[in-house]
């Protein structure tokens, strides 16, 4: 049987690193940045730029403000997602993966600012300011929720846990859910480039650091590398929000490992995480250009608009395959009728490469 983690999670034998080069777009925020190094020279050039970009330090209240911007519900822009959250039907508003934009506060049945990097795990505590209310790193959840992470650390679920892709409490930790680990991994990635020894990643989870040239821990490196970023998901849009300074609530800073999970790889080594930049050009993104929607999904059919004839490949958490259809550029329906509810991952192939998206059946 073929998992998909052995694309994902082969360790680097070899100091040979792709090449990077970000997209056009992206050039002007990453001018001064030597991609032709990598490790800790690498490192330290996306250091000073995330601390230089960040011009517009933003008040714990104004988090309130910006998250019901940068995290709104693609198909309902009156919701917001819910970090930890995994579903929308089963009549726990615990686990709820949206809520109302404004029901944000204390109280049962609200939202709040959840500390992916716990402030009492800071050295010192991160509090409600500075690195305390970083917007690239406070995320919405709900209360109770938030409550059951409290500031425990992270940590890889047992097998057998939570097969549906949900979060809980894990081996004298927390994990976030199949959807939220990648999320939750490059979030501490950044926390620990813009601010140091006050965010070591091995304060906040539950892993080794004895591949890596500094603190970086393997598990941030594992979830990294089998949770890729989304196109024009989630991350992607915050990303954007806080890097155009003319948005009120913006910081002005990007996180690069959104922009290029591969960056990790690059510093730290461990497993091939997903390069955002490789092969990629203007022309490429104009000539195949793949939407995929309802993203989640409540039926058993999921739409998928092309320009290009497309092969879908569906694998499930554990890295089988589940499902491979070819889909034409006039045919555009997938059938997931005999998948269980949970998170997947789809690979769209064309001619003119690979995209993978996330999918989550509900």
């Amino acid at each position: 049987m073929k998992h998909l983690y052995t694309l994902f999670l082969v360790f680097t034998t070899s100091v040979a690193f792709a090449q990077l080069a970000p997209p056009a777009e992206l050039e002007p925020y990453y001018s001064n940045v030597d991609f032709t190094s990598t490790g800790i020279s690498l490192k330290n050039d996306l250091i000073d730029l995330t601390t230089d970009k960040h011009i517009n330090f933003l008040s714990y209240s104004d988090v309130w403000e910006a998250s019901k911007i940068t995290d709104l519900d693609a198909d309902n822009s009156n919701n917001i997602i819910l970090l930890y959250g995994y579903s929308d039907t089963d009549n726990n508003v615990t686990t709820d993966r949206t809520r109302a934009k404004n029901a944000n506060g204390g109280g049962v049945g609200d939202w709040n600012r959840e500390h992916v990097y716990p402030k009492s795990r800071g050295n010192p505590n991160l509090g409600t300011s500075g690195p305390g209310s970083d917007a690239q790193m406070l995320r919405p959840s709900d209360v109770q929720r938030n409550g059951q992470r409290g500031n425990l650390v992270f940590a890889n679920k047992s097998t057998g846990q939570f097969l549906n892709g949900e979060s809980g409490s894990t081996n004298g930790g927390w994990y976030p859910g199949d959807e939220w680990k990648g999320d939750c991994a490059r979030i501490i990635m950044y926390m620990y480039l813009h601010y140091g020894e006050r965010c070591l990643p091995s304060n906040v989870g539950i892993g080794s650091n004895t591949s890596t040239p500094d603190d970086m821990i393997d598990l941030f490196l594992q979830w990294n590398a089998e949770d890729p970023v989304v196109e024009g998901g989630l991350e992607d849009v915050r990303n954007a929000y806080h890097a155009n300074t003319s948005n009120e609530y913006a910081q002005g800073n990007r996180n690069p490992f959104i922009d290029n999970p591969y960056l990790a790889t690059a510093i730290w080594g461990g497993p091939d995480a997903q390069n955002r930049w490789e092969n990629l050009s203007i022309e490429d993104v104009s000539q195949n250009t793949i939407k995929m929607y309802p993203n989640p999904v409540n039926g058993n059919e999921v739409t998928i608009l092309s320009n290009k004839d497309i092969i879908a490949e569906v694998y499930d958490i554990l890295g089988k395959k589940v499902k491979v259809q070819s889909i034409s550029s006039n045919q555009s329906k997938l059938n997931i009728s005999g998948l269980s509810q949970g998170v997947y991952l789809v690979k769209l192939n064309s001619e003119n490469g690979t995209e993978t998206k996330r999918l989550i059946k509900q």
